[in-house]
């Protein structure tokens, strides 16, 4: 058991984690990023990204996430293997202990864990991730021009991901296993009024249907909810948008979270609930999760740290010459 110190404490080694670590690194702070359960976050799972600015061509998820750890190391960060399992946010330097005995300490405390999509759990599900179905229709939408589609869910992210996917299908299905949204009452409006929308209700997914080879996904199997009939939908591509799990478990009880548990930060800032606590990426945010968007908080939380620790640091000098 070691304990390991630094200006700045980042934990999460998604696109957030890596780029407060690259600006926390070239103003000095020598951060150390303790890289959690899944090293490069959501990106390390994702095949063709095509929207990252920079790059004409499309490029892998897994290569992104190893240049940007690439640069965070050149520029000074060391990057730790370990899982914290416990946090001590009572006091500076903020204190966390990792699965095997060792403890991080901080001056100041960058979260970047992030936030995982809700699936459904099925094994053809699993086998069926980049080959048909996804849950970002963001991310993946472009890859379905021209094509049909399906949406699975009934709440706000699934009726936004259906209106969105119609700026490329012309043939999109929602499917509920209830006979009515949760989603607001505006968005319902604006799917219901939709020509290239069908929703389907009371419908539960129970299979992705593999076509062989390369074909991919070629059909959902739906069971009707009422009457356990079965039957097939033809489609495309598969969207499951049933929310996400923000990865804040840890701070629970030592920050302030909202009612869907994603950190609560001050508007325009990364600034938490407890001074010299920074939160940026996924598990702040519910509404643009992509890349860039982790990114660029993970740029504000590096300079939100780094004026916190110079005020800090003032305030100390000024004191100790009184």
């Amino acid at each position: 058991m070691a304990t390991h110190t630094t200006r700045m404490l980042i934990l999460g080694s998604g696109p957030a984690g890596l780029s407060a670590a690259i600006y926390g690194a070239r103003a000095g702070m020598n951060p150390i990023v303790v890289q959690g359960i899944q090293p490069g976050g959501q990106l390390t799972t994702t095949t063709d990204v095509e929207n990252y600015p920079g790059f004409a061509e499309v490029i892998q998820g897994p290569w992104l996430m190893e240049q940007m750890q690439a640069q965070a190391e050149h520029v000074g960060t060391r990057m730790m293997w370990d899982t914290i399992v416990g946090v001590d946010l009572s006091r500076r330097p903020f204190r966390l202990t990792g699965d095997g005995g060792d403890v991080y300490e901080g001056e100041v405390l960058v979260i970047a864990t992030g936030a995982q999509a809700k699936w459904l759990g099925l094994d053809s599900e699993e086998a069926m991730k980049g080959k048909g179905v996804s849950a970002c229709a963001t991310c993946d939408g472009f890859f379905y021009r021209g094509k049909k589609v399906a949406v699975i869910g009934g709440g706000n992210t699934a009726v936004e991901e259906a209106l969105y996917l119609t700026n490329h299908s012309p043939d999109v299905t929602l499917i509920h296993r209830r006979d009515s949204l949760r989603a607001e009452r505006i968005l319902q409006e604006r799917l219901f009024a939709h020509p290239g929308i069908t929703v389907l209700w009371n419908k539960e997914v129970r299979g992705f249907i593999d076509g062989g080879g390369t074909a991919g996904l070629v059909a959902l199997d739906l069971e009707d909810t009422l009457t356990g009939e079965h039957s097939r939908l033809a489609t495309d591509g598969g969207f499951v948008a049933i929310g996400h799990h923000p990865a804040t478990e840890l701070f629970r009880g030592h920050l302030k979270l909202d009612a869907d548990h994603y950190i609560d930060v001050e508007p325009g800032t990364a600034r938490t609930s407890v001074p010299g606590v920074f939160a940026c990426g996924d598990v702040t945010d519910k509404v643009y999760r992509q890349a860039i968007t982790a990114a660029g908080t993970g740029c504000m939380a590096a300079l939100d740290a780094e004026r916190f620790l110079a005020t800090a640091e003032f305030e100390e000098l000024r004191k100790a010459a009184e």
